[in-house]
Formats: structure tokens, sequence, C-alpha cells
């Protein structure tokens, strides 16, 4: 796992950005793993400007969105199809049939979880993978307690997972209750992880992910399994680090040829 420090999310983005733009560069037809919330909307920006600015190519790529509410209609504002578009994919020359997403409305969720995870594979695996982190440690929707093997699934959100969204609806009650999500399983298969944290509320979390024992308490602390994570903060983030001048040391002292 590697972890970088950075001065805030500007910076945070254009260096997620540069990893996203290369790996298209030499994979024109690349997977990339596509999360929500507010963690990952500068890689978003940035990448968007330099589509607009520099004719970055999406238009072989394909895309999977990490997770999805269960049981809202399709189109409604805050399904997270509906949220990727609009904050990226609408922004960039990606395909809409390249845009991929579980199916929270389906009549059999099992098998549109099995599907999903299907079509993950018949796309040749997801090369990069973005995500978030909650205050308990949850990447996707794999609350605390979630198996280190699980494949895309159906999951209940606990309560602070609710309230923490409860921003982006009207009111807590209309925040769903469950969700699909890829499991811990299929992100830990993609073949680069790149998580963003930024804010003093998310210090704690980061610091047992990231240094402290892997737990099923904290689902993210399975990425330091990973072949190649990359944990990209701001300062307040990394707070409660321990290790943190070691790790602005090694970064700062990184051979510039083993890029991200």
């Amino acid at each position: 796992m590697e972890v970088v420090i950075l001065n805030g999310s500007k910076q945070i983005g254009k260096l997620a950005a540069d990893a996203i733009g290369e790996l298209l560069r030499h994979k024109p037809d690349a997977v990339l793993g596509l999360a929500t919330g507010s963690s990952p909307l500068p890689i978003y920006d940035e990448l968007a400007g330099r589509h607009e600015r520099d004719g970055l190519d999406f238009s072989r790529a394909h895309g999977f969105a990490l997770d999805e509410y269960v049981g809202l209609p399709a189109g409604h504002p805050e399904s997270y199809r509906e949220v990727i578009r609009r904050e990226f994919t609408n922004r960039v020359n990606i395909a809409p049939e390249n845009v991929h997403g579980p199916d929270g409305t389906a009549a059999d969720i099992p098998a549109a979880c099995q599907a999903y995870e299907d079509s993950i594979a018949a796309a040749g695996g997801i090369d990069l993978q973005l995500l978030g982190v909650g205050t308990d440690g949850h990447i996707g929707f794999n609350e605390p307690g979630s198996s280190f093997a699980s494949r895309t699934r159906i999951k209940s959100l606990i309560e602070q997972t609710r309230r923490d969204n409860a921003r982006f609806f009207n009111s807590l009650a209309e925040v769903p209750h469950h969700v699909l999500t890829q499991g811990l399983g299929t992100i830990m298969e993609a073949r680069h992880v790149i998580l963003v944290a930024t804010g003093a509320q998310k210090a704690q979390a980061v610091r047992e992910f990231v240094e402290g024992p892997v737990a099923a308490i904290c689902p993210a602390s399975v990425l330091q399994f990973h072949p190649h994570a990359t944990v990209l903060l701001d300062e307040a983030a990394a707070s409660a680090l321990k290790l943190a001048d070691f790790y602005r040391h090694t970064y700062d002292n990184k051979p510039a040829w083993q890029g991200l």
C-alpha cells in the first residue's frame, strides 16, 4: 500500500487523473471502476477538464459503478447511475452503453448481482478502481463485518451510513435501507485501486485501515493485502497516522519512473 499525503483535493484530483490518463494512453479500452460520494469529485472534474482541453479520449473505455441503492426508480437523481452520469460520464466521450451499474430495481436481486459479476469478468476485469472510505472504514457499501471474500450482493446500511448520505436527500427517511455493492473480493480483483480520503472526519478511519490490523470491523483494511493499492490523502485525513513523516519522505524521494 502506497500512502501519498498532499495539500488538498485539487492536488489529489490531478495525481489520480494522471494515473487514469496514463492508463488510457497505454490501454484505450481500459475498464474503470467508478465510485460516488464527494471523494472522487475532484478526480472527475480534472478528467472532464483534460477531455475538453487536451482531448483525453474515453471513447473505448468502460466504466463499472461500485454500488447502487435498492428500490430507487430508474432516473432518480440520487441513484448512483444518475450521479455518475451527472458528475462524470456525461462530461466525457465515454459511450453510454459502456457504463454499467448494478440493477437496484431488479425483481431477482441475486440474479442481478451475479449478472453484474459476469459483466465485469466479460469486460476483462477492472483495471483501475476508484474508492472513497466511510467514517466506519467501509468501502463500497461493505459495512463493518463484511466478508473479505464477498462478491456483488445486497447489503443493509447501518444508520451511520444512512445519516452520512442523508445530505443528498430531502430527509433521512428517504435514504434507502438496502444497496447492491461490489464485494470486497470483487474490489480486490481490480488491478489498481486508488482510494481517496479528505477531511479530519476521515482521520480515524484512515489510521485504522492503513496502520491498524486487518479485520472485518474495518473493511478497508483488506487493502493492505492488495498488490497495487494507492491511498491519496489530504493533511487533515492523514493527521492521525503514526508514520505520516515516513510516507511523505517515501513519496518525495520516489523514482519518477515508478508512476502511481
